[in-house]
């Protein structure tokens, strides 16, 4: 069993990246936990335990701005966030149950190391987008500070982008700054019964570009929308597009009845309120379609909308393939049969020349340290993530090989 070093301050995790320096030791660096296995597995001698680094600094409703420490759990955040009627836009998923863990272990931190962003990212944009600050700790054993507590700061480099999506490689973040906004005061969504992948896509293109502002567009194929909790998807019986909208009561109302008139006679419609519409878009967001098959892998392919339906029907039919699509189709969520490799040259070769990049989300260990979890990189790119890598961690002592070898 893995040594455990747990700091209480970023002084002592300084010296504690001082200490694996100077012995020659590798350092996993853990908070939750809730994000170990996405990744390829990080070979290291101690874990550095960060999870006494969790307090909430600083709340200023008024200015939407919230500083804490990095292990301060999700629902934390997210529960002083609703006491003012406030959230994080990015919507973090919670992937506990795809894991096999309880649900609510995810971090602050976890989720911006990791870049995770849910379905209204395409309309706020990505987790990265709402870092303003950092403090943290390089693998040289230094404390640094970069951006500020106001969203228009632009002074020196925007270390924070660089270290949302590292993935714990490049330095230990001990606290976080981040924007917030106010929560909708309503939310609806407009579902759309019995389109093929095809159909779906180009309805949620329509609706992505209409006035009618949607921050969630989805669609769900028969087979997942079968497992919803919503009776209303899964009694359905068939696929299920799925718009949300979202804000000021009149202003949702007045939307969703301009997107039901848009899309009458496309298929049959139905619009949930409240409760059913929360749960959706939490269902969507946290891959809870998926928890329930531990043996298949999962994968998340970032592509071009217009691309997506055609990509999934190149997938080598032996994958037994289930997608669901996120993002008006620019996300494609998929399970396939559990192979020795995930499946992993279908997937990748499916991509082709459509553009864009494919990670392994969830697989058997023996299989993360086989493939490729992350896309592979060209020379030039995987030259600079190199000297990135040395620059930040010349040891290699931070998370090492967690994306790809050496970084």
């Amino acid at each position: 069993m893995a040594e455990v070093i747990s700091p209480g301050n970023p002084g002592e995790v300084g010296e504690a990246i001082a200490w694996a320096i100077g012995g020659e030791r590798k350092l996993e660096v853990r908070a939750g936990g809730t994000k170990r296995s996405l990744g390829r597995p990080v070979a290291a001698d101690v874990v550095l335990d960060v999870s006494r680094l969790s307090r909430l600094q600083a709340y200023e409703p008024e200015e939407l701005v919230l500083t804490a420490e990095a292990a301060t759990p999700l629902g934390a955040v997210e529960a002083a966030l609703a006491e003012h009627g406030q959230q994080l836009a990015f919507e973090p998923p919670d992937l506990g149950s795809l894991y096999g863990l309880p649900e609510g272990g995810a971090t602050l931190g976890g989720v911006m190391a990791c870049n995770l962003s849910g379905p209204r990212r395409v309309k706020a944009f990505a987790a990265r987008d709402h870092f303003l600050g950092v403090k943290a700790v390089n693998g040289r054993g230094e404390v640094f500070k970069a951006g500020g507590r106001v969203v228009k700061n632009v002074t020196g480099y925007d270390l924070c982008k660089l270290l949302a999506g590292s993935h714990g490689t490049l330095a230990v973040m001990t606290e976080i700054t981040i924007k917030v906004t106010p929560a909708p005061e309503k939310t609806r969504t407009v579902l759309i019964f019995g389109l093929s992948d095809g159909e779906a896509i180009e309805a949620l293109a329509r609706a992505m570009h209409s006035s009618h502002e949607v921050s969630g567009a989805a669609h769900l194929p028969a087979s997942l929308a079968a497992r919803s909790r919503v009776a209303y998807l899964s009694g359905a019986n068939a696929a299920v597009t799925a718009l949300r909208v979202e804000g000021f009561g009149p202003s949702v109302l007045a939307r969703c009845g301009a997107l039901r008139e848009a899309f009458n006679g496309t298929g049959p419609l139905e619009e949930l309120h409240g409760q059913n519409s929360a749960l959706l878009w939490r269902e969507i967001r946290d891959l809870a379609y998926f928890a329930d098959e531990p043996e298949r892998a999962v994968w998340r392919l970032c592509v071009p909308p217009a691309e997506a339906a055609v990509l999934v029907a190149r997938l080598p039919e032996k994958l037994g393939a289930r997608p669901y699509y996120d993002w008006a189709g620019g996300l494609i969520w998929l399970s396939v049969e559990g192979a020795e490799d995930a499946g992993e040259p279908g997937v990748r070769g499916a991509l082709g020349k459509a553009g864009g990049h494919a990670l392994l989300v969830r697989a058997p260990e023996t299989v993360r340290r086989s493939v490729p979890v992350f896309q592979p990189q060209d020379d030039a790119l995987a030259a600079l993530t190199a000297r990135t890598k040395q620059s930040f961690d010349p040891c290699h002592v931070l998370n090492p090989g967690r994306m790809y070898n050496g970084v």
